[in-house]
């Protein structure tokens, strides 16, 4: 698929790229660790960054977080969150909710505040901010490839961006989840690109 990136009206939205799924120790990086392995997200996703900082691209963090004790949340959570409170992930000032230290945000790039649930333009001004910076095109990379990033890619395509899925900058919590929510759902929904055909379409 050929591509036209304009860097000036495009967002790449890294989403959840957190100690508790990225790093050793991380609540959740054992559930993970095998696709991000397959995939090399970790890697392939911090050339993408620099190179779209290189090209004037928007960058932007999307991380989760919840204050001690998730009072944001029910108190009977199922689903996703019941295994995040279950395992005490993503709590606000601890070293698992900390962005990962290869993807720190650097000067003029963008975090999203306020990502209390699985879809980024739910629970935050994500959209507000894309709107106001002319963007169009949102390029999407992170955790998980099935929950958060297929989450934030159907709202992206319905608020009427061109929306460009990293297929292996991001990973779930088994390669047939990974690779279902690739085949099945990605292509209704946005682009799927690898990341060396999206820098290839940067160059």
């Amino acid at each position: 698929m050929t591509m036209t990136i304009d860097p000036k009206k495009t967002a790449v939205v890294l989403i959840e790229y957190q100690n508790d799924f990225t790093s050793e120790g991380g609540v959740l990086h054992e559930a993970v660790k095998d696709v991000m392995e397959q995939t090399g997200m970790l890697a392939k996703t911090r050339e993408v960054v620099s190179r779209a900082r290189h090209a004037g691209i928007t960058v932007m963090h999307a991380p989760i977080s919840f204050a001690p004790g998730y009072n944001e949340i029910t108190d009977h959570p199922y689903g996703i969150l019941k295994g995040v409170v279950d395992g005490n992930a993503f709590v606000k000032g601890q070293w698992g909710s900390e962005i990962v230290d290869q993807l720190k945000p650097e000067e003029g790039d963008i975090v999203v505040e306020g990502k209390r649930g699985l879809d980024t333009f739910a629970s935050t001004n994500l959209d507000f901010m894309l709107r106001s910076k002319g963007i169009q095109t949102v390029v999407l990379g992170g955790f998980l490839t099935n929950c958060c990033v297929e989450s934030t890619m159907r709202s992206a395509y319905e608020n009427g961006y061109e929306v460009i899925t990293l297929t292996d900058c991001a990973a779930a919590t088994s390669i047939e989840q990974h690779d279902n929510a690739i085949q099945y759902d990605f292509p209704m929904f946005s682009k799927p690109t690898t990341a060396q055909d999206f820098l290839a379409a940067l160059s």
